[in-house]
């Protein structure tokens, strides 16, 4: 029989180190029937947050895999549960044939020499030929991140970065990355992916359109001064007034504007637009600040989120993986403004992505932002789940 691409997955509740990395190892031991083991992924609970370095100890001396990559997290996820409070572990393996893992690391360093330069960026990020995919897991104290994934798509033009930002500390130095035997407390770890391996991404922004799109008539760095040559409050005001009281409702959570990735597309639906916040509003100009820059000409569209329109999004951007065969395994990066905070059940993501793709080897974490690509270019999101899936290279289409 052929040596195949195979995935495992765990979570623990266990508290105490030696238990919990016990625990997560007797399962992935029983799921990968002594394959060895080319990646993990260990995501830890703020708990274990002080004693990663024991925690990455006892997991690479008891399942010794070739690549250990992980972060502290807010809430983790795990196969089918989602662990938001409490002592957690979750952990994803596999045993990855002719697969080729490259890790990186990106320290704290004069970030603008590192991003300008493609000799320093391709020395810093070693990736091999034809690179399918870049999984990065960064601090968000100490990574300019949105310029990183500049410099991504810039000097790797194309390949997909997708992951998250720690989320298990609230100040600077408090969350820990691991790569195999170091642990930081700031920057990025991550590992390039290359060989006999496909990848899908699914970035579901969990957003609704309303209204109609709108052309940005002038801007000035994240100021929309005009629409379609109408104050934006006017055409908030115009929007409004179209919706029903349910959704009137949903505005007590915050407006927010999508910018189209292509703005020449004629038909504009979802996923063709990065969704970002409306951060406030000048009640004498009429004009808006969002959370990005906008230039003029871009077409926008007003957005709502709740918890059906995050369902129906995130089933939509699934469904047509199921035209492939199912996938070995995935990675779920989801905001830590999910879970329960969005949905009124627990394990809301997880429990979709069973129902559509079945019974998947998955684990993630809840981010403080989410890495992932849209319209071909990688961005950080807010309030997405950001998913990858692994099959081997030969799936039939």
């Amino acid at each position: 029989m052929a040596d195949q691409m195979h995935f495992a997955s765990a979570i623990t509740i266990e508290d105490s180190i030696e238990t919990a990395t016990g625990d997560l190892a007797a399962q992935i031991r029983t799921q990968m029937s002594g394959q060895t083991l080319d990646l993990a992924l260990a995501f830890l609970s703020p708990h274990f947050g002080r004693v990663a370095t024991s925690v990455a100890s006892g997991l690479r001396e008891a399942l010794s895999p070739r690549t250990l990559l992980g972060c502290t997290a807010e809430g983790v996820i795990g196969p089918e549960k989602e662990i938001e409070r409490g002592p957690a572990i979750a952990l994803v393996a596999g045993h990855l044939p002719d697969v080729d893992l490259v890790p990186f690391v990106l320290p704290v360093t004069d970030w603008t020499q590192t991003l300008d330069s493609p000799a320093a960026f391709r020395q810093a990020v070693v990736a091999p030929a034809a690179t399918r995919l870049f999984v990065m897991l960064a601090d968000p104290y100490s990574v300019p991140v949105e310029e990183v994934l500049g410099a991504f798509n810039s000097f790797y033009a194309s390949v997909p970065v997708i992951g998250g930002m720690a989320s298990g500390w609230p100040q600077p130095g408090g969350n820990a990355l691991l790569l195999n035997d170091h642990v930081l407390s700031a920057g990025a770890v991550g590992v390039a992916f290359a060989g006999d391996v496909e990848v899908d991404v699914v970035v579901s922004q969990g957003c609704r359109p309303i209204g109609r799109t709108f052309t940005v008539s002038a801007a000035r760095e994240n100021v929309i001064v005009s629409l379609d040559g109408t104050p934006p409050l006017v055409r908030i005001q115009e929007v409004v007034a179209q919706l029903g009281e349910e959704d009137r409702a949903l505005l007590k959570n915050g407006l927010l504007i999508g910018r189209a990735i292509d703005p020449h597309q004629e038909t504009l639906g979802r996923g063709d637009f990065l969704i970002r916040s409306v951060m406030g509003v000048d009640p004498e100009s009429g004009a808006i600040a969002v959370g990005d820059t906008i230039q003029d000409g871009e077409a926008v569209q007003f957005h709502l989120r709740d918890a059906v329109a995050a369902e129906e999004d995130l089933e939509m951007m699934l469904t047509p993986q199921l035209f492939f065969e199912p996938p070995r395994g995935a990675f779920l990066f989801s905001c830590n403004g999910r879970g329960t905070r969005l949905y009124d059940h627990p394990d809301g993501d997880v429990s979709l992505i069973r129902q559509v793709l079945g019974d998947v080897s998955l684990a993630g974490f809840f981010c403080a932002g989410e890495i992932g690509p849209i319209g071909g270019k990688n961005f950080l999101h807010g309030h997405t789940a950001s998913l990858v899936l692994f099959r081997p290279q030969s799936r039939a289409h």
